[in-house]
C-alpha cells in the first residue's frame, strides 16, 4: 500500500511541476512580448516625434501638414519666427508629447503584465483612483503651470527676447519653460513668474511696433512751419542708411493733438521693427529737436515720446 502511494505521488509530482513550469513559461515569455513591444513602440514614437520636432524647428512643414500649409501661409505670411523661438517651440512640444507617450504606453504595459501574472486590478485601479485624487489636489497648481506653459509655447504667445508686461513684472523674456517664465525688467531685476498666474500678456515684440511722438510747441508758433519741420525730420530718418532696416514705413505728421493752456502738441508717428522703437523715438526725438533748434521753433516744454503701450515708464536700453 505505501509501495503504491509512493509510486502515485512520485508520478503526480513531475506532473504537476511539468505544468507549473509550462505556466511560467508561458506567462514569462508574455510578458517578455509585452516587454519588447513596449520598448520598440516607444523608440517608434519618441524617433517620429523626434524627427517632426526637427523638421518644425528647421521650418520644414511636415507631409502630414502640407495640405494646410499654404492656408497657414496666408494666415502668418505678416508674422516672421526667429529660429530660436520656433526651436524653442518645437523642443518644448516634443518633450510633452514624448512624455505623453511614454506615460501611456508604461500605463498599459502595466496593465497588461500584472494581468498576464493574474492579480486582481479591481482594488489597485481603486487605490490608484483615490491617490490620483489625492495627488491632483496636492499638485494642482503645478498641473495648472505645466498647462499654462503648455498653451503659452504653443500659441506662442511671447518667447525669448521679447518685451512684454505680465501684469505685476514687465521686462525681455530670458527664457520661457513649462512650468516658470524668466524675464529680466529695466532696473536688471530677473523676474520668475509662474505660468499658471499669467492671466494677461503684453507683447510689444510681435509683427511691429508703433513710435508716437508727442511734441509740445507754444501757442506763438507756426503751426504750419512745425509739422513740415517734423516731417522733415522723420523723413530724413527713414532715408537714413543707418536706420533703414527699422524702419517700416513713411514717417506721418499727424497735426495737432491736443491743446493745452501751455502748450499746442503736434503728433508725428512711425512704425518700427519690434524691440527698435525705443531707439528710434529716441533719434527721432534728437532731430526734431535739432531742427526745431534751427528754424528757432520754441517748445515749452520737453519733448514726450511713446512707443506702443508706453505711459511714461523707463525704456529699455539700447
Amino acid at each position: 500500500m505505501n509501495r503504491l502511494l509512493m509510486t502515485t505521488s512520485a508520478n503526480v509530482l513531475p506532473a504537476w511541476l511539468s505544468e507549473r513550469a509550462e505556466a511560467i513559461g508561458v506567462t514569462s515569455a508574455k510578458i517578455i512580448v509585452i516587454l519588447l513591444v513596449a520598448l520598440v513602440t516607444r523608440f517608434l514614437l519618441h524617433r517620429g516625434i523626434r524627427r517632426l520636432t526637427q523638421r518644425t524647428a528647421s521650418g520644414d512643414t511636415p507631409v502630414i501638414l502640407r495640405p494646410l500649409s499654404d492656408r497657414a501661409r496666408n494666415s502668418l505670411k505678416d508674422s516672421v519666427i526667429p529660429s530660436e523661438r520656433r526651436t524653442q517651440r518645437a523642443a518644448a512640444i516634443g518633450s510633452v508629447l514624448r512624455s505623453f507617450t511614454s506615460i501611456v504606453i508604461l500605463s498599459i504595459t502595466v496593465v497588461l503584465i500584472l494581468g498576464e501574472l493574474g492579480i486582481n486590478l479591481t482594488p489597485i485601479v481603486a487605490s490608484a483612483g483615490v491617490v490620483g485624487v489625492a495627488l491632483g489636489f496636492g499638485a494642482q497648481n503645478l498641473v495648472k503651470d505645466f498647462l499654462s506653459g503648455i498653451g503659452l509655447i504653443l500659441e506662442d504667445q511671447y518667447g525669448v527676447g521679447d518685451v512684454v508686461d505680465l501684469g505685476e513684472a514687465s521686462g525681455t523674456i530670458e527664457g520661457v519653460g513649462l512650468r516658470i517664465t524668466r524675464l529680466r525688467d529695466n532696473a536688471g531685476v530677473v523676474w520668475y513668474v509662474r505660468n499658471g498666474e499669467i492671466i494677461r500678456v503684453g507683447n510689444k515684440s510681435q509683427g511691429y511696433a508703433q513710435v508716437v511722438l508727442d511734441v509740445p510747441v507754444s501757442h506763438e508758433t507756426d503751426l504750419d512751419q512745425a509739422r513740415q519741420a517734423m516731417q522733415e525730420a522723420g523723413d530724413a530718418l527713414v532715408r537714413d542708411e543707418g536706420w533703414a532696416d527699422k524702419v517700416l514705413g513713411e514717417a506721418e505728421s499727424l497735426g495737432v493733438e491736443q491743446i493745452t493752456a501751455s502748450a499746442i502738441i503736434l503728433r508725428l508717428q512711425v512704425r518700427t521693427t519690434t524691440a527698435d522703437q525705443w531707439r528710434v523715438a529716441r533719434e527721432l526725438r534728437l532731430r526734431i529737436a535739432r531742427r526745431f533748434s534751427e528754424l528757432g521753433i520754441a517748445s515749452p516744454l520737453p519733448i514726450m515720446g511713446m512707443g506702443p503701450g508706453e505711459t511714461g515708464q523707463a525704456a529699455p536700453g539700447g
